[in-house]
C-alpha cells in the first residue's frame, strides 16, 4: 500500500434550501381606504401622499373591534391599520383593523 496524500475532498455546499428563512417581516400602514377591487382582492390605502395596494388571501383577518369583517364591508373613506408581509412586489395583508367610527 502506498502512502500518498490523502484526498482532500472539498466542502460540501450547504444547499440554500436547508437554511431555515428568515421570519417574513410584517409592514404596518394605516390610513383611509382608496379603494376596494373585490374582484381582484385588493385594496388600496393612502396616507397623506402614500399609497399603498394589499393583497387580501383566505388567511387575511379583518376586524372591527372584536367582530370579523367581510371584504366587502370595507369601503373607501374607513379608517384602517394593517399589517402586511411583502412577498416579491406585492404586499400580503396579514390584518387588517377597522378602526370603530367615533360617534359625537
Amino acid at each position: 500500500m502506498a502512502q500518498g496524500k490523502p484526498a482532500t475532498a472539498p466542502a460540501p455546499a450547504a444547499p440554500a434550501s436547508t437554511k431555515p428563512a428568515p421570519p417574513a417581516q410584517l409592514e404596518k400602514f394605516s390610513g383611509k381606504i382608496k379603494s376596494v377591487d373585490a374582484m381582484a382582492k385588493s385594496i388600496v390605502v393612502a396616507k397623506e401622499k402614500t399609497e399603498k395596494t394589499f393583497v387580501i388571501d383566505e388567511s387575511t383577518k379583518i376586524t372591527k373591534g372584536k367582530e370579523t369583517v367581510a371584504l366587502a364591508d370595507l369601503k373607501a373613506g374607513t379608517k384602517v391599520a394593517i399589517e402586511a408581509k411583502k412577498e416579491g412586489d406585492k404586499l400580503i395583508a396579514s390584518t387588517i383593523k377597522v378602526s370603530k367610527a367615533v360617534k359625537k
